[in-house]
């Protein structure tokens, strides 16, 4: 009996949050750049506080307060570029999140999908996948961006996430980005 109690356990385990995120796997690949941002780091930078805030520093201060970690992967190989779209699409349909919305600019695709949160104005997570860049005329350090996977979990309000793409140098799309009501 205690045996098969353990084996369970052992069974559950990954689905209770101590499994990787099916994207962890990019941190360590060659053709792909990733940063990762984690709630010690987050933390740290929202600590700051100062009676001259701006309202949009005020603003990015608290979506970062709300943020468990940010994940940013980039490509420029073809090769990777397939992967992280195989691995959306897997993704997508194993948890709970919803698409909000796409962008299509050319080649260029942008897709939004968010997870619900504690309201209408608050997600658990945002995932933004960008795929085609390398046609367009995005340039970064000498190399033509193929595919952006950006993932945020967290309390993520919708309505000050712009303030977190212009202090951070996120891609502007993520400024469009409004719960539909």
């Amino acid at each position: 009996m205690k045996t098969i109690s353990l084996f369970l356990v052992l069974a559950i385990l990954p689905f209770l949050g101590f499994s990787q995120s099916l994207f962890d796997k990019y941190e360590n690949m060659d053709k792909v750049s990733s940063v990762i941002v984690n709630k010690g780091m987050i933390d740290f930078v929202s600590s700051f506080q100062t009676d001259d805030m701006d309202k949009e520093t005020q603003d990015f201060i608290d979506v970062a307060k709300g943020l468990e970690s940010l994940k940013v992967f980039i490509t420029e190989d073809e090769k990777a570029s397939v992967d992280m779209t195989a691995s959306v699409k897997k993704y997508l349909k194993s948890s709970k999140l919803e698409e909000l919305m796409r962008v299509k600019d050319e080649d260029v695709n942008v897709k939004f999908y968010i997870r619900e949160g504690k309201d209408a104005d608050h997600v658990q997570e945002l995932l933004m996948f960008v795929t085609g860049i390398d046609s367009s005329d995005l340039d970064l350090n000498g190399h033509k961006i193929e595919t952006v996977l950006l993932s945020l979990t967290g309390d993520i309000d919708l309505n000050k996430i712009g303030s977190l793409t212009s202090k951070m140098n996120l891609p502007k799309e993520l400024n469009k980005v409004e719960k539909s009501k």
